[in-house]
Parts: structure tokens; sequence; C-alpha cells
């Protein structure tokens, strides 16, 4: 019989033009650690040129607790071994954020620790609404990683992300929407389904100018105008030239749903 240490921890699978990716450890909350991160990345890596949109699971009641203390417990050198753990799954991070292809996010019940910063780097976050968002690097005397500064900081403002940090604090999923950490909110019931759903409707349309339209919005915060004017007159002209942008406007003119997925 197979022990759950020996088990998988992701699981990947193609459906249709969506590359499913789920956590699978669902009995230690999909803690994160050091198999975690390396089957996370290959599996991205792993991706059919042939898909057009990552989606993003977790198995189990919980997405994702962050980091699995247990494993820091018993490090020799806990200094190097969460150090590796995180230099490690920063580039998950880094793959998700510079995906070719959109990535779409179905989270449940908990995301904590570096599991903050794994939803921040997805594109459009669908949220179970009983989910809780908790830093909880205060609790461990630790400061952040995974790009969860990053992405509190981006949603909610520095003021906001400090308190809830330094306090230990933790965030209900409406208030996570609020503050636009996650997209949509549905019933728990519908979380599963909704996300898949979501997937395959970004993987029918432009991706590529998907993935341009995410790098401008990412930049603008660090931008002046006019450096994003620069920017978006070059990723227009380039979409206007690329097959999907060709496809869009002659099924604009000639009145007809464009078939994003034939333009290659």
């Amino acid at each position: 019989m197979t022990s759950p240490t020996d088990r998988p921890r992701v699981l990947s699978a193609q459906d249709g033009d969506v590359w499913t990716i789920t956590l699978d450890r669902p009995e230690a909350g999909n803690a994160l650690d050091p198999a975690t991160a390396e089957q996370l990345t290959a599996a991205l890596e792993a991706r059919p040129d042939t898909t057009r949109t990552v989606l993003l699971l977790g198995n189990g009641e919980r997405f994702c607790v962050g980091g699995d203390v247990r494993a820091f417990a018993g490090a020799e050198d806990p200094g190097a071994f969460v150090g590796q753990l995180a230099h490690d799954w920063h580039e998950v991070v880094r793959r998700l954020l510079y995906s070719p292809v959109p990535v779409v996010a179905g989270v449940q019940g908990a995301v904590a620790g570096a599991a903050v910063g794994l939803v921040g780097a997805c594109d459009v976050v669908v949220c179970a609404r009983s989910t809780k968002f908790r830093p909880a690097y205060g609790a461990l005397g630790f400061s952040p990683d995974g790009g969860s500064s990053w992405a509190l900081t981006r949603a909610l403002g520095a003021p906001r992300a400090l308190e809830l940090m330094l306090t230990d604090g933790s965030l209900t999923a409406a208030e996570a929407h609020q503050f636009g950490l996650v997209a949509r909110l549905v019933e728990d019931t519908d979380l599963r389904a909704a996300a898949v759903a979501l997937a395959h409707t970004v993987a029918a349309g432009p991706v590529r100018a998907m993935v341009r339209t995410r790098g401008l919005v990412r930049r603008a915060a660090i931008r002046t105008l006019e450096e994003q004017l620069d920017d978006e007159a070059r990723l227009i002209a380039e979409s206007a030239a690329d097959p999907e942008g060709r496809e869009g406007v002659r099924a604009f003119v000639e009145k007809r749903r464009p078939d994003f997925r034939g333009a290659v």
C-alpha cells in the first residue's frame, strides 16, 4: 500500500484546452514542502502546447495552508531548509506570473502563508465564500515569503497589508473580494464547477492578447503614465499584427463570433 508520504503531491491532467494542476495532499491541508515545489514546477513545465489556460486547484477542504511547519520543526538547520524551500517556491510563483497562457485558480477553505502569494500570482481567482486568508507568518516568528507581501500590498495597500501581517490577522472571502485579492465569489458547492467553467471560457479567448494585458496591468503601478502609454501602443500593435487580432477584426466585420483557437 502506498503511504501518504509516497503519494504524488501534485496531479495534472489535460481537459481540452485547459491544463489542470491540482495540489493533492489533503491530509496535510496541501502544505508546501520541497516535493510539492518540485512537482508543481514539473507540472507547469509539462503543460501541453495544445492547452490555452492553466487551472490551479486544491483537493480536500483546504486549498493550501502554506509551508509544512512540521517539516520546519524537524530540520537540522531550519534557516537553510526554509531558505531553500522559499527559493524553490519562488520559482513556482515566477512560472505562474510569467506563464505564456492565462492562469485561473479555484480556492476554498484556507489560504495561508505562501499560498497567499500563490493566489496573487494567478490571473483570475474564483473563491468559495467560506474561505479564510491568513498570512500566518507572525505566529511562527517569520517574515513573509512566496510573494505574499507583494500580493497583499498590491491588493490591500501598504497600511492594510501591514496591519494584517503585523497583527497575524485574517481576511474573509468577502473581504478578499472587496480588496481585489480574488476576482469572483461563489458558493462552496459551486467552486470547482465554476473554476473549470471559467478556465474554459478564458481558453476560448485571445490568450496572447490576454497575456499582454496581464503584463500591462501588473506593471501599471510602478510606471509613469508616459511609460504605460508607450507600452500600450507597442503591445496593441503586436496584437493587431497577431493572427488573433486579425481574426478578431475579421469576425467583427463579418458579424460572427471569432475563432481564436484557430488563430495560430
